[in-house]
């Protein structure tokens, strides 16, 4: 037996699951073998590591060690990389003895290895805590972001993941469609370039996402492509004379450009307001002063057909942009909108967030300020040829909340809806019939935006945004 440790952490136990190599049939899987190590991350997780041979993956089974009748579980198979692999153990209990055995899979068989015992560490004493609760909660998990915490909840309110930032993790921390986390942290210095940072699934930073042309990230939304591409919304900062439109002669207008950029970091793709707009879209008021608010894109999504969906909530405007060309190819809402909206009043929506393609000509958003004493979420059936916009379904908290800001709407499977109330502190579930399916229990706090995810080991794929 041999030993090997991993980040200087914790405990080794060696699994041999052969005899001496004259013994081991050509082509045999075996574990020469395994360590598991803390993740200083999380202590809800652990990172196994293993040592084989004649295998193409491998998975760990664990349990609870006082409790072995509840059953294994077992993580999802990585592949091996050479003779080894790291697998991480993700969703534990704190503070409980585990006992994990390494899985390895190959064409001359399945070998299970020797115990490993994991004992995992206590919650940080600052980590928020949840209940919630509902007759009948889609599959997996909701992941925000809540004070210094990127944070993923069970159906219970448990948090199952964590990843804790210096100045916390913005206002939106999202699981993406290639697996992985994305934060856009604020930096102690107001000089700085705050970057939108992406997580692997054990909270690890793997890299960092930024705007291009030097302009500033906004800290709203952002997508990571499967092939390392990504888009995002940038502040586009110019000086204006605005005296004929009621403002300053030099007034600071900030816009909201959207980038595409290639894994590498090249500029791809870059629209910008300034090109397409009039300063006369937005309010009045919001033009008065020497900093100008303008457009405040919120919301990014792409539509089934490639072209991207944008929401700005300033211009109370819901756009659509070819993402070749950078053509408007239509706007809802405000006051250039182009559509005639049915079963709804017209203006339908104000201060809107979240825009997202629920489906083909099916978009659904948060309308915060659109109905008078309440936000809701709402469901359109967009006909882009003849422009209409026909409301099929709203859904609102019971009694009715505001929340001037934040907040976000997330389509999933059987015509549900996920909903944050933002600063009111609601997060929701709906079916499609308007019932509440799942709540976080009491105020959960400011959640710009909540997401279910299917998976802590591939988080966002195969979900919706």
């Amino acid at each position: 037996m041999r030993s090997r440790a991993i980040a200087g952490v914790v405990v080794l136990v060696v699994a041999c699951v052969h005899g001496p190599d004259d013994l081991l049939l050509p082509g045999a899987v075996a574990i020469d073998a395994a360590s598991v190590a803390a993740n200083s991350n999380n202590a809800l997780s652990g990172m196994v590591s293993v040592h084989v041979r004649n295998a193409d993956s491998v998975a760990v089974r664990f349990h609870l060690s006082d409790v072995p009748s509840a059953g294994d579980s077992v993580t999802p198979a990585v592949q091996t990389v050479g003779d080894s692999a790291s697998i991480p153990v993700l969703g534990l209990l704190p503070a409980r003895r585990y006992m994990l055995r390494a899985l390895a899979y190959g064409a001359g068989g399945t070998v299970l290895g020797d115990a490993i015992d994991f004992t995992t560490g206590a919650l940080p004493s600052d980590l928020p805590h949840y209940t919630a609760s509902g007759p009948d909660p889609s599959p997996g998990y909701v992941v925000f972001a809540a004070g210094m915490y990127g944070l993923v909840i069970d159906n219970t309110g448990r948090v199952v993941w964590y990843r804790r930032f210096p100045n916390g993790p913005g206002l939106s921390f999202m699981a993406q469609p290639n697996g992985r986390y994305v934060a856009r942290p604020t930096t102690p210095d107001p000089t700085d370039v705050d970057s939108w940072v992406e997580l692997d699934p054990l909270g690890d930073i793997t890299r960092t996402l930024g705007c291009g042309l030097g302009l500033q990230p906004r800290p709203h939304d952002l997508i990571s492509e499967r092939d390392g591409s990504y888009w995002l919304l940038c502040d586009e900062v110019r000086t204006m004379d605005l005296t004929a439109a009621g403002g300053v002669a030099e007034a600071r207008v900030t816009g909201t450009a959207v980038q595409h950029l290639s894994a590498a970091g090249a500029l791809l793709f870059h629209w910008s307001p300034f090109d397409h707009f009039a300063i006369t879209d937005g309010e009045p008021a919001d033009r008065a002063g020497p900093n100008v608010n303008w457009t405040h894109g919120n919301a990014l999504d792409l539509d089934v057909d490639g072209n991207l969906i944008v929401s700005f909530r300033n211009l109370g405007e819901i756009t659509k942009i070819d993402a070749v060309s950078g053509s408007v190819i239509w706007r809802m809402g405000g006051r250039r909108n182009e559509f005639t909206f049915l079963d709804s009043p017209s203006p339908a929506f104000s201060g809107q967030h979240s825009a997202r393609i629920s489906a083909p000509h099916a978009l659904v958003i948060l309308d915060n300020l659109g109905t008078p004493r309440e936000s809701r979420a709402e469901d359109y059936t967009v006909d882009e040829a003849a422009r209409t916009a026909r409301l099929a379904h709203a859904y609102s908290s019971i009694p009715g909340v505001v929340t001037q800001i934040g907040g976000s709407v997330q389509s999933l499977p059987g015509g549900r809806t996920l909903v944050s109330f933002g600063t009111a502190g609601r997060v929701e579930e709906y079916d499609a019939a308007g019932r509440m399916m799942w709540a976080i229990d009491g105020n959960a706090g400011y959640v710009f935006r909540a997401q279910r995810i299917r998976s802590l080991y591939a988080p966002g794929v195969g979900s919706a945004r």
